[in-house]
């Protein structure tokens, strides 16, 4: 029998997800929230990151005191900037070493593009998960209890800037 894991791991025809959210923001706050640690640990999981915003610019994600009580290690995602045009797009790798599953898997490439359309900003994420079935899973909110992924990562984002609050108390 096959379980949803093992299909997860072995399905390689899912290559590229792209995630689309309207925010009532400018296109420098959106770009505050997604590279500035301040922000990163307000929203979505709650952990802080370090971003270095020059190409060949380390990133790193950590995980929340939540994240580490149910067993996460401490750093969680890794990567590097491929591309930093403030405030309208970012490419990095990304790299989420959080479980022995996703540590397997290779890099990804995260893709954010910040836009202005009819007075809101359209934040588009596009997320290449090319050779990285179980990471698309996850982070497309598919496993259950691996929480929400990217919908709900870019839904707090939008949560927190338009209303100051995030979805979820901290």
């Amino acid at each position: 029998m096959t379980t949803a894991t093992d299909s997860a791991t072995t399905d390689k025809s899912v290559t590229t997800q792209v995630y689309r959210v309207y925010i009532k923001a400018t296109p420098q706050a959106v770009w505050d929230a997604i590279t500035k640690p301040e922000f990163a640990a307000k929203y979505g999981y709650g952990g802080r990151m370090e971003l270095d915003l020059k190409p060949g610019g380390a990133y790193k994600g950590y995980a929340s005191d939540l994240m580490k009580s149910y067993g996460a290690p401490d750093l969680v995602v890794v990567g590097d900037v491929i591309e930093s045009n403030p405030p309208n797009r970012l490419v990095l790798t990304w790299h989420p070493i959080w479980d022995p599953q996703t540590s397997a898997e290779p890099a990804t490439r995260l893709t954010y593009e910040i836009e202005e359309e009819m007075g809101l900003v359209r934040l588009t994420l596009t997320h290449d998960v090319t050779g990285a079935p179980y990471i698309a899973k996850q982070v497309s909110g598919e496993i259950p209890n691996a929480g929400g992924g990217w919908p709900f990562v870019l839904s707090d984002i939008k949560s927190l800037l338009e209303t100051g609050k995030a979805m979820v108390a901290a």
